[in-house]
């Protein structure tokens, strides 16, 4: 028998628990959107402007966001940790991701509150 020791390291169970959170949560404000906009007569402009007036889409847009984020991290993560070897190049990789994730986290608010 095998007695592994745990020291402090998660054994990717952490990370396996956001990317299922994240999914349910992407899967209901997609599902939530779906049905509301197949609900309206008509979609024009003022529709869609009064629809992300309200704090509650724009809340919840941004968190769909930012579960879209963290999810895609995991996701390109994991795949780059099985698939590039070189060390150097997936630091590369890991800092681009992070770098353009928070530019469109940054983005995203400043479109959902903008000016």
């Amino acid at each position: 028998m095998v007695n592994r020791v745990v020291v402090g390291a998660h054994y990717g169970l952490r990370d396996w628990l956001i990317q299922r959170i994240s999914a349910v949560v992407m899967a209901a404000y997609s599902l939530t959107m779906a049905v509301y906009l197949l609900m309206l007569p008509r979609l024009d402009y003022d529709v869609w402007t009064g629809l992300f007036s309200s704090l509650a889409v724009r809340t919840f847009t941004l968190l769909f966001l930012l579960c879209l984020f963290f999810h895609a991290w995991i996701g390109i993560r994991d795949i780059v940790m099985d698939y590039v070897n070189s060390a150097g190049v997936r630091l590369v990789i890991h800092v681009l991701v992070v770098l353009v994730s928070l530019l469109y986290t940054i983005w995203s608010v400043q479109i959902l509150w903008g000016m």
